[in-house]
């Protein structure tokens, strides 16, 4: 048997593993490992029921389960499997090749405009412990959540962003969506994530920007009310107690978000 395994079979192993990990890691994120350890325990007794000790009538069953297995799976993670395809889209390398192929041009000189006004406003809100969340546009289109809140189309002005969180603003609850160096809506409604690992002390906003930031490659800023701290939520992971150098350096790309769960 071990004659025959050879350099492809060892690649087939190695991508089944780092599959097996990646699969890990986005079910635990999110929230459903449980769910999944219990798949992977079952798709274990039905190998050990009809493979090795061939019980023919609960083989039988357990067949039954498995030919619709697919389809019970793709119900029950759905929103995971989104959550990868999101990801697989948004890899570098693709970003990469997209640009190559793009008939776009990209202006160099407005690229990243808005990172000091943002920068400065969060600073200034999270000293007055104003409460707020910007959701920054990466490459998936955020359309769809600008309107569940009031459109904008307006610069990215500091003071401009500071009002609209401002506590005795309509629109403070809500987030604000920045897109192609522009505040493009604000009050917007974001998917709440149903992550168990979080610390009981982060409230609806950091779990808005973690369930967003689990939904698209948007990068989310969220400013505590209660300890007037800023927080960064990127790719399913959250770092807390952000400085100003932290998040100018996050926003150009220059760091990563370090999971604080």
């Amino acid at each position: 048997m071990w004659m025959n395994f050879g350099i492809k079979d060892l690649i087939d192993v190695l991508l089944v593993a780092f599959f097996l990990y990646q699969t890990y890691k986005l079910m635990k994120n999110s929230g459903t490992l449980a769910i999944f350890s219990g798949v992977v325990s079952f798709i274990i007794v039905w190998i050990l029921v009809s493979q090795v000790l061939e019980m023919r009538l609960m083989g039988a069953i357990l067949d039954k389960f498995i030919s619709v297995g697919f389809l019970v799976l793709v119900i029950l993670f759905q929103d995971e499997i989104r959550r990868f395809l999101v990801a697989l889209g948004s890899h570098r390398g693709w970003k990469f090749l997209g640009k190559i192929f793009s008939k776009k041009n990209h202006d160099k000189e407005n690229e990243g405009k808005f990172i000091a006004p943002v920068v400065l406003a969060c600073m200034n809100m999270a000293k007055k412990k104003t409460g707020a969340l910007i959701c920054i546009q990466q490459d998936v289109d955020l359309t769809v959540y600008e309107h569940t809140g009031e459109m904008f189309n307006a610069d990215v002005n500091a003071r401009l962003i500071e009002n609209i969180f401002f506590k005795n603003s309509p629109l403070h609850d809500g987030a604000m969506i920045i897109a192609d160096n522009r505040i493009k809506a604000a009050g917007c409604i974001l998917p709440v994530a149903q992550n168990a690992n979080l610390p009981k002390d982060m409230g609806l906003r950091h779990r808005s920007g973690l369930g967003m930031s689990l939904e698209t490659d948007a990068l989310v800023i969220i400013v505590s009310e209660e300890r007037g701290k800023i927080s960064v939520a990127h790719n399913g992971k959250i770092e807390v107690n952000v400085t100003a150098e932290d998040l100018q350096q996050i926003l150009s790309g220059e760091k990563e978000v370090i999971n604080y769960c």
